[in-house]
Formats: structure tokens, C-alpha cells, sequence
């Protein structure tokens, strides 16, 4: 059974990571259409192209890379423009894109609180209105939209004072927006992944001592793969969660749940 044949998928943030793990599951899931943003450099070019060119020549889909900062409501505005015009509607939105550059909460500069914020929070309330709005008037009306949340939202994190405020905002943006947008048949729900193995958190993952902590806080004795949260999302967007809004999927191999 194909979950999600003949949807229309957007995807934000999804040269790498968790982003790409989804654009691979929703084709092999039947979706015939993706729209993948990404920042507008020549490294995440380069990966978008070749995540296009594996999508196109592996599975029944087509393909549209759209580039941008998603801090920028205008991105969001050229990512629906650029849909509606090549396939005509979007049926799922994975508001994926994140950044967390680790940093000290005394010493944090503003800088660094406000490019997350920009970022994680502000890019996904613009992406999420914008795409809600095109949900509302295409026929048949609706869709679903996925958040990418985080277990921080849920817990602290000392080098994350900036970070975790904004996955714990896009929590709450879904569940408020499900609220808002049940009416047009439109259903929101978040994915809190755990510690998933991204370039997001490579860096701070290279501490030996670090890594093995975080694999013991873990039921299942292993950092998750962003194949690991693609699952999760691809069923939220099928109508095998057609009853299932407002939602929050925690995604953590059981670290929450360990409190030895």
C-alpha cells in the first residue's frame, strides 16, 4: 500500500537530515509530486540536486527544488507560488527546517537568539500560513501539515536556551493551528524527535562521553536515524491519521520515558 499516493508533499529544509529522509519516504510512499526547499547556497544546491535526480530516477515523481531563507516570508510565498503553478495545489507540508548553534546561555549573544528564532519559529509560522491559506481554497479543500517539533520542547537543554523556546513555540503553533484550521478540513500535528544523528548536532556528538550518555538515556540503546522520524511523519500525512489533529508525536527511542 502506497500512504500517500498522488499527494502533492512540500518539504522545508530538506537537502539533509530529517528533510531528505522524508522526501525519500513520501516518493517510495507514492507521493508524485515534492516540493523540497532549501537555503540558497552552492553546498545545499549541490544536495538538493542530487536528492532530485535519486528521487526522479528511482520513483514516480516529479521533483521541484525551491531555494530560500525561511526567515524570509517571502520564501514561503515562492514556495506555494512555485507549487500552484507546476502541480497545482499542496496536499502535505513538513515545516522541517531548524538550526541550533549551540551556545551558553550567559554569554549567548542576541544575535544568535534572534537568527533561531528567525529561523525555527518565525519560518515555520510564515511557511504554515501561507501554505494553510492555499489548503483553503483548492479542490478538494485540505491537507495536513507536520511540524517538526523536538524533545526540547518537552525538557531543558543548557547549550539550548535559544533553541528548545522555539521547537516548544512550533509545538504549540500546531496545535493552535488544528484549532484554527479544522473548519477547511486542514489537520496540524507535531513530530518531536529525540536525538537523531543530523549535522544539526554532529559537532557536539563527536564527544565520546557525550554520545554514550545520550545512547544510554535510550530504551532501545541507539540514537535514532532520520529515516527513524520520516515514518512518523509520512503516517501523519496519510489518511490513516485522517482523524488525528492537534497531536504531538514524541519520536525518542524511549529517552524521555528513562528516568534511570
Amino acid at each position: 500500500m502506497s500512504l500517500l499516493q498522488g499527494k502533492v508533499v512540500c518539504i522545508t529544509g530538506a537537502s539533509r537530515g530529517i528533510g531528505r529522509a522524508c522526501a525519500i519516504e513520501s516518493a517510495k510512499q507514492g507521493a508524485n509530486c515534492l516540493i523540497l526547499h532549501f537555503f540558497g547556497d552552492a553546498e545545499t544546491q549541490a544536495e538538493v540536486d542530487t536528492l532530485k535526480n535519486e528521487i526522479e530516477a528511482n520513483y514516480s515523481a516529479r521533483v521541484v527544488a525551491v531555494p530560500g531563507d525561511i526567515a524570509d516570508a517571502a520564501t514561503s510565498r515562492n514556495i506555494v507560488d512555485e507549487s500552484v503553478k507546476t502541480f497545482g495545489r499542496i496536499d502535505v507540508l513538513v515545516s522541517n527546517v531548524g538550526i541550533c548553534p549551540f551556545s551558553e546561555f550567559l554569554s549567548m549573544p542576541h544575535s544568535t537568539w534572534e537568527r533561531t528564532r528567525q529561523v525555527n519559529l518565525d519560518g515555520s509560522f510564515y511557511v504554515v500560513q501561507t501554505v494553510a491559506n492555499q489548503m483553503k481554497v483548492q479542490t478538494p479543500q485540505g491537507g495536513s501539515i507536520i511540524g517538526i517539533s523536538s524533545i526540547s520542547a518537552l525538557v531543558g537543554g543548557e547549550l539550548q536556551c535559544h533553541y528548545a523556546p522555539t521547537k516548544a513555540g512550533v509545538q504549540s503553533l500546531m496545535q493552535s493551528v488544528a484549532v484554527a484550521l479544522g473548519k477547511y478540513n486542514i489537520r496540524a500535528n507535531a513530530v518531536l524527535p529525540g536525538t537523531i544523528e543530523t549535522d544539526i548536532n554532529k559537532e557536539d556528538l563527536s564527544d565520546r562521553v557525550k554520545r554514550e550518555y545520550m545512547v544510554k538515556r535510550t530504551a532501545l540503546g541507539r540514537l535514532g536515524a532520520p529515516d527513524d522520524i520520516a515514518g512518523p511523519v509520512v503516517f501523519l500525512a496519510s489518511d490513516l491519521a485522517k482523524y488525528v489533529t492537534g497531536a504531538s508525536l514524541l519520536v525518542d527511542g524511549g529517552a524521555l520515558a528513562n528516568f534511570q
